[in-house]
């Protein structure tokens, strides 16, 4: 049995004129119209060049099919998480948990604002989440929240600080969606980050870490 081959996602060429230029960002905006009134499974090279005014051939001159233009978005998006990641975490100015607690906040803000395109962008996911470029998408989010966590826990075994790592990480992801499937307020927003990084933080006290260099675990207060 041979592998399945993986689709290719990268754009055929870049954009090196103001005019090209336009044209990528304008086939992008359609193809963000498109996924969030039609889905993942009914989107098509066909329908973003009707909606972007554009020949489907003007799209293959950048994008060699809907994966790619899947693929574009979804990297897009993850880029702007990963910046949100740099911005927030890597201010030296705060306290560590103050940091998290400002990302907490943003994320799941960031959430609800574009719940509609990265719930259809979830369920495009199989086009491309195996190909070379998706993977190291991602590595660049997660070593940046590394990065953080070896500050926050210079002193604690590499496991541990990981499982916590992930354990943040996982539960942002899943909660977020979860809450973002529903519209909500710009309070109810607040209110319902702010209660998940009091868990957070607590979390991390509990376990004896509130103080990044303490070296004795603190009991559980019960």
């Amino acid at each position: 049995m041979t592998d399945r081959p993986t689709p290719r996602i990268s754009s055929r060429k870049l954009p090196q004129q103001a005019r090209s230029t336009e044209l990528v960002s304008a086939i992008l905006e359609a193809a963000v119209q498109v996924l969030a009134k039609e889905g993942a499974h009914r989107f098509t090279t066909a329908r973003v060049a009707e909606k972007a005014g554009v020949s489907v051939g003007s799209i293959y001159q950048y994008f060699p099919n809907k994966a790619a233009i899947l693929f574009r978005l979804q990297s897009d998006e993850w880029r702007e998480t990963t910046d949100l990641l740099k911005e927030i975490l890597g201010d030296a100015s705060s306290p560590p948990l103050e940091r998290l607690r400002a990302l907490v906040i943003a994320f799941i803000r960031s959430e609800c604002e574009e719940a509609e395109v990265r719930g259809a962008l979830d369920d495009a996911a199989p086009l491309y989440r195996d190909a070379p470029e998706a993977q190291e998408a991602r590595l660049s989010g997660t070593q940046t929240l590394l990065d953080f966590m070896i500050e926050l826990m210079p002193d604690t075994p590499d496991a541990d600080r990981a499982l916590v790592g992930d354990l943040i990480s996982n539960t942002l992801k899943q909660v977020g969606k979860s809450f973002s499937e529903t519209p909500r307020t710009e309070d109810e927003i607040e209110a319902y980050a702010g209660a998940m990084a009091d868990m957070f933080q607590a979390y991390l006290v509990w376990i004896g870490w509130k103080n990044p260099r303490a070296s004795d675990r603190r009991k559980p207060m019960i």
